[in-house]
């Protein structure tokens, strides 16, 4: 099949199928003549794991890695892929289900209480895992987890408070004295809990906020525009060496 082919079959643009092919991810079996990518049904088989990984939240550095590791295997790598989509389904279940209660909450249908109202939300699974092993190694990531998952839920909770305290705060100035002081509990609960952050790297975690779209995205799950918010408060803060 032709690059424009494959594209209309997958729904993967043709401008990202030329990327994975200059990157290394994906090499079309063979090349024309006239300088046509033809693409396998191996190949197709790969792009389709490769899209499964991206589902799941692998970088396409650590995607390459897997792929090309000797001892990787095509079946084993499918079986791994459904028994996360199978949990990643579970917990999306028990969210829509505390939305929906909250809801009906809002609606004066049913009374909840706060511990329901957070039911679903998991922050001692980081999606972007295996990214960050690729990047500073296993061991320093799973000290992190184990230091993060010594703490249990007290710490989710923490988590919550600050993040929709400061998500009531977003449409304010980022200088406000309440936006300060939202976001220096937020400096004194990385500070506390997950290591030491100096002012120089809590203002560079503020910029990853808005510059990676991962991030953009988890956080706002909390109010749209909170990341941006974040990020701002975050620099003043800094500006004014709290």
């Amino acid at each position: 099949m032709k690059v424009k082919e494959v594209s209309q079959l997958t729904g993967v643009s043709v401008r990202t199928l030329h990327h994975y092919d200059d990157i290394g991810l994906l090499t079309p079996n063979c090349t024309t003549e006239a300088g046509y990518r033809l693409y396998s049904d191996d190949n197709l088989a790969t792009l389709q794991q490769i899209l499964f990984f991206r589902e799941l939240g692998f970088s396409l550095k650590k995607i390459k890695e897997l792929l090309t590791s000797p001892a990787f295997s095509r079946q084993e790598a499918f079986e791994m892929q459904r028994k996360m989509l199978h949990e990643k389904r579970k917990q999306l279940d028990s969210m829509i289900k505390t939305i929906e209660k909250t809801i009906q909450h809002g609606k004066g249908e049913l009374v909840m209480t706060n511990e329901e109202k957070f039911k679903g939300f998991d922050f001692s699974k980081n999606p972007y895992e295996q990214e960050a092993k690729a990047r500073w190694g296993d061991k320093a990531v799973d000290a992190s987890k184990k230091k993060v998952a010594q703490f249990g839920p007290e710490i989710q909770e923490e988590m919550n408070r600050i993040y929709f305290n400061l998500a009531e705060l977003r449409n304010t100035s980022p200088s406000s004295d309440e936006a300060q002081e939202a976001i220096g509990d937020w400096f004194n609960m990385l500070n506390t809990n997950f290591g030491t952050y100096s002012l120089e790297a809590f203002k560079g975690l503020g910029e990853m906020y808005v510059a990676d779209e991962r991030f953009t995205k988890n956080i706002d799950q909390f109010g749209d525009g909170l990341a941006l918010f974040m990020r701002d408060a975050m620099a003043v803060y800094v500006e004014k060496g709290n």
